[in-house]
């Protein structure tokens, strides 16, 4: 059989399937921005620079204590923030869905009345009743294809979304954990003290009473003591504070039977982190990879707008039975069809596509900064970590160093005070600096423990596809 054998309607077919084989997407070829950082981090361990990348551990086995697994796996099933990443997903897909299925035809079904006068002064009746096609656009020129990668690149960036969202949610719900034990282990060294200066006071008042202390001495131990309990009552308010904190992060109240917690000393001995390049870490961080999958999303964009500017053609077409009478559609011999082409080209619109295109074409640039300032952030996030870890360590060394020449100071002036050597303002000096001193040590190793955590979360831990580390 020949070409020209063949029915119109196969070769109209073949036509429009040559035509959409030709079809290709207007968008700008896609290429990744550099990152706007050094080839390299400051203070990062010699190692890095030469070692090849390395995954980092999931937080299960980044956290090993059990009150903060605990924690965790309450907080990825309750948590309000990471649900609401998880149903922005959800959203992206049904929109993505919209996008495809302007790529293929609506069929509907219906009945249809017309009434029209003729020449001849009468009127007219025609119904149809079928099936139809209603302005079905032909993609030619890529515009549908472009809003549909767009919205399927605007799917991978709101689960990279997630992805972050829970990376951020396991690192505060372990950081509020530890703030919680500082809160206890500065309860216990504000108690202690507490204790120590209630003696002190009673002993001066003793003295006072049998004319052996002078009234200064009495004041100054009864001001000790009440600057002990006002540090007892913030300290308490703190740890109120940071346990409503962590009880929204969990997304339920804290239950009663947590494991023990950690001390603060052991908390902040994490494992050690394979820190790498920053091209390593441009691949770990999720909210690197989102703001790359929105630049494409925009990129794509601008495909869907220059294809505006060409004629849109359009398909309509229906196939059924009519009559001009109503009972005639389900007689014998009533078939019907129709099918009518249309090309469309914007002759004048008052600059309007030229317009969407600038709007698409600034939002590609606007996109583009922000991926390059979510490298940067990244990289100054990492830069600070690395930096608290390389000084964190000796200031937790020199502190307890502190702790314990204060201790044997407030040793050496209590002895000297009750044997009559020194006078009772030394003794509370000493007692004062010791507070300081183990007060600061509580910090110091809260914030050692955190900056670890930290860096962990910097470094795009706290996700695996495995199943412990997802969101349940």
């Amino acid at each position: 059989m020949t070409a020209g054998c063949l029915p119109w309607s196969v070769r109209l077919a073949a036509a429009l399937c040559a035509v959409l084989a030709g079809c290709s997407s207007m968008a700008p070829r896609y290429e990744r921005p550099a990152a706007p950082v050094p080839g390299q981090f400051p203070l990062a361990p010699a190692a890095a620079a030469s070692a090849p990348a390395a995954e980092l551990p999931d937080w299960q086995r980044f956290f090993v204590d059990g009150r903060t697994r605990r924690l965790v796996v309450l907080a990825l099933a309750n948590n309000r923030d990471l649900r609401i990443a998880a149903l922005n997903i959800e959203a992206a897909r049904a929109q993505a869905r919209v996008r495809d299925a302007d790529l293929l035809p609506t069929l509907n079904a219906g009945i249809t009345g017309l009434r029209q006068p003729t020449g001849s002064g009468t009127m007219q009746t025609l119904y149809t009743a079928g099936v139809q096609v209603t302005a079905y656009e032909l993609d030619v020129f890529g515009r549908l294809r472009s809003a549909s990668d767009s919205a399927a690149a605007l799917i991978l960036a709101s689960d990279e979304s997630r992805k972050a969202v829970q990376i951020g949610l396991v690192a505060a719900v372990a950081s509020g954990a530890i703030a919680l034990a500082a809160d206890e282990e500065m309860l216990r060294v504000v108690r202690d003290a507490l204790a120590t200066r209630e003696v002190s006071l009673r002993l001066v008042r003793l003295r006072f009473e049998v004319g052996a202390a002078a009234e200064p001495d009495l004041r100054q131990a009864e001001s000790l003591y009440e600057s002990a309990r006002v540090a007892l009552v913030q300290t308490e308010r703190q740890r109120a504070l940071d346990a409503n904190a962590l009880a929204l992060l969990v997304g339920q109240p804290l239950p009663a039977d947590l494991p023990a917690a950690m001390t603060v000393a052991d908390a902040a001995r994490l494992p050690e982190l394979p820190v790498g390049l920053p091209s390593d870490v441009l691949v770990r961080r999720p909210d690197v990879r989102a703001a790359e999958q929105q630049l494409i999303a925009a990129n794509a964009n601008i495909g869907a707008a220059r294809a505006a500017f060409f004629p849109r053609i359009t398909l309509t077409g229906s196939a059924g039975s009519a009559s001009n009478q109503l009972t005639g559609l389900l007689r014998a011999g009533s078939w019907a069809w129709s099918f009518a082409p249309q090309a469309l080209a914007t002759l004048f619109d008052s600059g309007r596509n030229q317009a969407n295109l600038q709007l698409a074409t600034a939002n590609r640039d606007i996109a583009v900064a922000q991926y390059e300032r979510a490298i940067q952030s990244a990289f100054r996030e990492v830069a600070d970590a690395l930096a608290g870890s390389a000084t964190f360590d000796e200031q937790v060394r020199a502190q307890q160093r502190l702790v314990q020449a204060e201790a044997a100071r407030t040793r050496l002036a209590d002895l000297r005070y009750r044997n009559g050597a020194a006078s009772h303002l030394d003794l509370l000096d000493t007692q004062r600096s010791l507070l300081a001193a183990q007060q600061s040590l509580v910090q110091a190793q809260a914030q050692a423990a955190q900056n670890a955590i930290g860096l962990y979360k910097v470094l795009g831990g706290g996700w695996s596809e495995a199943p412990g580390g997802q969101t349940p």
